[in-house]
């Protein structure tokens, strides 16, 4: 994922800001006939490096960008800290500038405070005001961008569900039951029938129950037993009390699919499945037995985790050791579709 960018105030904005407040700040001093130009080179002196100091600080004190809202009462600590600092750095100024320039007559102290916390104030609630619409802008940035993953992530699910090679390979199977007069041939075709009556339903939205889920799920693994035989099982342990949860439509069926595009599935070395609960996460265990000359390109967990991240803004887990391989998928148990 992408770094965002730390907000940034310009230099030119930093500087010319001090400076203006820096001349602003000793023009009072012009109308007074005992007013010496070191006295306005001490005055604009103090003033200059007060503001300076002001910007960086409150810049370097901000937040990362988040997509939440700022706590509030972070910002009224943040904010009495700065003027509390800004007291006392004007406090030290004044003094080394006493010290250094050898004045013995100087403003009155309380009038460089006042100074000082009416330009903590303006610099204080500028910056914030600046923040406060670039998080705006970024958090619009943010949404395109989860907009367009999930079109893509969507996109991808539309390839999966109408895949001409499943559905090739289920009108075989078809064939050859009906071809040796299989009795099941009936129910094989209710069950092809009722997956992309699924697909068709579902299609369309964000999230479906879990009880949803395993009712497509059923189906294709119904036609894909047809054509495996005892060579592939799915073993659904569910906690039931979970069915009421939800999670993206074919979640289920890309990962069985993920599992038989990399995994043997034969009579002798049977692909056995487990679905079952752990914690808030669905957990789709297989054991590994990797077919010779298939790379995983990682895609299909990439476009799974990119809709989780798109609607619940969850991760997926995966859990990998040298004979089993799990992913675990978070449940979501407060949803709509929109």
């Amino acid at each position: 994922m992408e770094k965002v960018k730390r907000f940034q105030v310009s230099p030119r904005v930093i500087w010319g800001s001090s400076i203006a407040l820096a001349i602003l700040a000793s023009i009072p001093k012009l109308f007074d006939a005992a007013t010496t130009p070191g006295d306005l080179v001490i005055n604009s002196s103090i003033t200059l490096l007060f503001s300076l100091f002001i910007w960086y600080y409150n810049i370097y004190s901000l937040p990362k960008f988040s997509a939440q809202r700022t706590n509030k009462s972070l910002f009224n600590w943040k904010l009495l800290l700065s003027v509390v600092l800004g007291i006392l750095l004007m406090v030290v100024l004044v003094i080394a500038h006493q010290e250094l320039f050898q004045v013995s007559k100087m403003d009155a102290p309380i009038m460089f405070e006042l100074r000082g916390v009416l330009i903590n104030l303006i610099v204080y609630m500028f910056l914030h005001l600046l923040f406060q619409n670039y998080q705006t802008q970024q958090i619009g940035v943010e949404l395109e961008r989860s907009k367009a993953l999930n079109l893509g992530a969507q996109y991808e699910l539309l390839k999966q569900q109408v895949n001409p090679h499943f559905l090739f390979n289920s009108l075989n199977t078809l064939k050859s039951m009906v071809d040796i007069q299989d009795p099941q041939s009936s129910d094989f075709i209710l069950k092809l029938s009722d997956f992309y009556r699924f697909t068709l339903e579902s299609r369309k939205l964000d999230l479906i129950s879990l009880k949803e889920e395993i009712q497509i799920l059923d189906s294709y693994v119904y036609l894909l037993k047809a054509r495996f035989e005892d060579g592939f099982e799915v073993i659904n342990v569910i906690d039931q009390k979970q069915y009421d949860c939800a999670i993206p439509p074919f979640s289920l069926q890309l990962l069985i699919e993920n599992c038989i595009k990399h995994n043997v599935v034969s009579l002798d070395k049977p692909l056995r499945i487990k679905l079952y609960t752990e914690n808030d996460f669905l957990v789709i265990e297989n054991p590994i037995q990797l077919k010779r000359g298939v790379l995983s390109t990682g895609v299909g967990l990439d476009n799974i985790n990119q809709r989780f991240m798109h609607l619940a803004h969850k991760e997926i887990e995966i859990d990998k050791n040298d004979t089993t391989f799990k992913v675990k998928i978070p449940l979501i148990y407060e949803y709509r579709n929109n």
